[in-house]
Order: structure tokens, then sequence, then C-alpha cells
């Protein structure tokens, strides 16, 4: 997949894994259309996933986004609590993430943590290089998360699968980190807590 299929991928995941608004069926035609050019893979999973969820009202949408990413803390859109949990470690990978977006004349939607993974992938699309590397260092995370969605049958599993297969193997290392985590979860911490803005809807 060369760089501008990964960009389109990567915009129109992040279209998807927004939450469901009144706008959720123009915006799935919207991505059906962005897509028709591109063949593969990825843009396989994402076209599935707009023919599945073009079925759903916007209030039925809404509902099922919040039973699959805020009700569980193995399937948040928030990637640095994979590996940082709501330890205080988690702050600093927050600050290091709006650093990078800073750094490359990027502000991104303030209402959202830098970590949510939409908005990792606008950034992604917009400046590919350092999204990318982005996207590889919580490569981990994401695949506990699409492990998590195809747990849950959920049809957003084919979305995060698409992200995924723009991004190169996993290395074992990865396979490790990934491994880890699905067995022991986030990391706790008693102390020096986040405070509750920063903890992803869920993992309270």
């Amino acid at each position: 997949m060369n760089r501008a299929e990964s960009r389109l991928i990567h915009q129109a995941a992040s279209l998807l894994l927004c939450y469901p608004g009144e706008d959720w069926r123009q915006r799935l035609d919207l991505v059906r259309a962005a897509l028709e050019p591109v063949h593969g893979g990825p843009a396989g999973r994402l076209r599935t996933f707009c023919a599945d969820a073009a079925v759903l009202t916007p209030i039925a949408a809404g509902a099922e986004y919040v039973s699959t990413f805020d009700r569980s803390r193995r399937r948040t859109l928030h990637m640095t609590y994979y590996a940082d949990g709501d330890t205080r470690r988690r702050g600093q990978s927050l600050v290091d993430i709006k650093a990078l977006y800073r750094a490359h004349g990027w502000q991104p939607d303030l209402r959202e943590l830098p970590d949510y993974l939409p908005v990792m992938l606008e950034f992604a699309a917009r400046v590919p290089g350092a999204g990318s590397r982005l996207l590889r260092d919580h490569r981990p995370g994401l695949d506990l998360l699409l492990a998590g969605l195809a747990s849950h049958r959920s049809r957003y599993a084919a979305v995060v699968e698409a992200v995924v297969l723009t991004l190169p193997r996993p290395t074992p290392a990865d396979r490790r980190a990934a491994g880890e985590l699905a067995a022991l979860g986030p990391p706790r911490e008693s102390v020096g807590r986040l405070p509750a803005s920063a903890v992803p809807k869920g993992t309270r």
C-alpha cells in the first residue's frame, strides 16, 4: 500500500471511529465515495463496515458506540491507556503526543485527549511520516483493541483491522507486549492517580 492510500485509510478510519452524530449516514457515504478508487484489504474492511453500519439510525449508532468503547478498558479508544493505565506515566505520554502534534504545526480538537485514536489517525493522514510512526509505537494497544472488539463481536473490529493492515507486520517485541497486556491488562497505581477527566470512560 502506498502512502497516499494509507493516508486515505487513516482519514476514513478517523471519521468512522468518531462518535456517530446526526451526520452519520452522510459520513458513511463520504467514506464510501472516497474509497472508490482504492482496492485491497484495508479499503475492503472499511467498505464492509460502512455497509453493515448503514442500517443504523444515528441514535442506534450512538448507543452501539457507547456500549462498545465506553464500557470496557480493553476496548477504549484512548491508546496510551493500554500501556500506561491510569498511572502517572500516562500523563507524560499525553504531554509527549501533544508536543509531537505541536512540533508539526497541528492543533487537534481540544475537546479530546491527544491519544484518542481518531485524533491520532487524523494526524497520520495529515503528517504521514510522524503519524505512522506514532501508530506503530502504539501497535500493541491497537492489537489489544482489535482483539477486544473481535471478542465483543463488534462491527468496529473491521475499522481497527483496516488501520492495523496499513502498518508493518508486528515485531516479536510487539507480540510480547500485546501478549502481556492481554494477560495483565493496563497497569494501575494507587497513588498519584490521573484526574478523572484523563481516564477513559468505562475504566473508572
